[in-house]
């Protein structure tokens, strides 16, 4: 008679439940969805709508049709891929129709595919972002420029994001204070330093995240730009300019500390966030993207498991 049952990850006692972690979590990233409809109107409220909408939906009808087993929706963990799916895409008006494809891959091949929460070797919605980067690269780098607060208009006009325009040789034109704040041209996500670092502190504030991902992500990210930057400030970005910019934030609080695909030890975990950061670094100076975040933590997703065996937790008894 089996008399074990062996769940997925992870593997943690707590009075928490998944389902008031995974709602905390979506709790935490609602500064960031105000911040994106502040600055980039109805548009930004609409592809989160129907990222989270296309998330739920796939999920239910996997669970229901191909798996038949029960469903889980209600966990609040789909919504979350369609958040931040959300907030990997421009909020063009364009977007909206591309914004179900990509929702449909992060569920049945990041998620469903290997049977659900706390299985998925990868994270669903970056799997999402990056089959949308390369399959529909025009639309995806096609962003919308901030136009004051709570604009009305729906055919915004496009622009380089500071990224992009670095990239290409030539100057932001954002100061440190709009990067902060998140009064520039991006992803619905990335615009706000400060919003996701209130959610973030939230969930440090919970417990449901540690520091160990976010400062040695942001600090390897940190330290490397500005080594570089200390080399050729003409040819590589200010590191404050670094880490406000991009998605470099967004992944580092709320991407790369998912704990099914991070490592279980702290000492993992600031082995994760350190080659995320540094992977990051490379890849938006030599890369051919102007970023990296999600290449980085997929990347570092795959290793997990070899981090985990290396940094064993100790035994209680031999």
């Amino acid at each position: 008679m089996n008399l074990l049952n062996i769940s997925g990850s992870p593997h943690v006692h707590s009075d928490e439940s998944t389902k008031k972690i995974m709602w905390r979590v979506n709790l935490a990233l609602v500064p960031a969805l105000l911040v994106a409809i502040a600055y980039f109107g109805l548009n930004a409220l609409l592809v989160s709508l129907i990222a989270v909408a296309s998330c739920v939906l796939f999920q239910w009808l996997i669970e229901k049709f191909i798996l038949k087993v029960p469903t889980t929706v209600g966990d609040g963990s789909a919504v979350i891929t369609g958040l931040l799916l959300a907030f990997n895409v421009p909020s063009t008006v364009d977007m909206m129709w591309i914004v179900v494809i990509g929702a449909l891959v992060a569920m049945g091949i990041g998620k469903m595919a290997f049977g659900g929460l706390g299985k998925n070797p990868f994270n669903p919605a970056l799997v999402g972002r990056v089959f949308l980067l390369i399959s529909f690269p025009v639309q995806m780098t096609t962003w919308p420029v901030v136009d004051g607060i709570f604009p009305m208009n729906f055919d915004v006009a496009t622009g380089a994001t500071p990224l992009g325009a670095f990239k290409e040789g030539s100057l932001p034109g954002v100061t440190l204070m709009d990067a902060f704040l998140g009064h520039m041209g991006g992803s619905l996500g990335e615009v706000s330093a400060l919003a996701i670092l209130l959610g973030a502190c939230y969930l440090l504030w919970k417990k449901i995240i540690t520091w160990h991902i976010p400062v040695s992500f942001i600090g390897t990210a940190l330290i490397f730009s500005a080594i570089l930057w200390l080399v050729n400030p003409e040819q590589y970005m200010d590191p404050l300019m670094t880490i406000f910019t991009g998605g470099i934030m967004l992944g580092a609080c709320f991407m790369a500390t998912d704990m099914v695909t991070s490592p279980m030890s702290k000492s993992g975990q600031l082995i994760f966030g350190f080659g995320c950061g540094l992977l990051t670094i490379i890849i938006r100076n030599w890369g051919a993207y102007p970023e990296g975040v999600s290449f980085a933590i997929l990347l570092m997703n795959s290793v997990t498991p070899l981090i985990n065996r290396w940094c064993k937790p100790a035994r209680f008894a031999n």
